[in-house]
């Protein structure tokens, strides 16, 4: 049987893969039993916890794999799909950040919202903020879909 403590980590650990981000979160943690708001919670803590690693040391690991054979298109590539969906946010800038991690579908998150920050120059104190937003956002969201699937079925 798990411990609630059990239950916490493995939501917190959900959340801070890339693409399950705290989507996938969620509805783990509320299948594991957590009650819906802790599960919540959880995950977008543990959601949050990369961004500000993400957003310090991107640029410099980029800069390193860009220059290997094994990576190197990769990155480039991946650098350009972040400026493209970093239009909204070139465009809007904080709202538009809010509303990139907002929208809780694949290729949007904190995640994305974190490498678009730091690819269009936007200070980690300024981002932070504005991507935790997002989160709770997503959060209630997630939560509210997953309840209502579960409703339904």
């Amino acid at each position: 049987m798990e411990t609630v403590f059990e239950k916490l980590l493995l939501t917190f650990t959900t959340a801070m893969v890339p693409v399950v981000e705290l989507r996938g979160a969620i509805p783990v943690g509320i299948a594991a039993g957590l009650p819906p708001a802790v599960a919540c919670a959880t995950a977008i803590l543990g959601n949050l916890l990369p961004v500000p690693f993400i957003m310090l040391l991107v640029r410099r690991v980029f800069g390193w794999l860009r220059d290997t054979r094994l990576f190197g298109s990769r990155i480039v590539s991946l650098e350009r799909r972040a400026h493209l969906k970093g239009r909204i946010v070139r465009k809007y800038r904080l709202p538009g950040l809010v509303v990139l991690v907002a929208i809780p579908l694949p290729g949007t998150g904190a995640w994305t919202g974190a490498l678009v920050a730091s690819l269009l120059d936007i200070r980690l104190r300024t981002a932070l903020p504005a991507i935790l937003l997002g989160l709770v956002i997503a959060g209630g969201i997630t939560t509210a879909v997953t309840l209502g699937l579960i409703h339904l079925f």
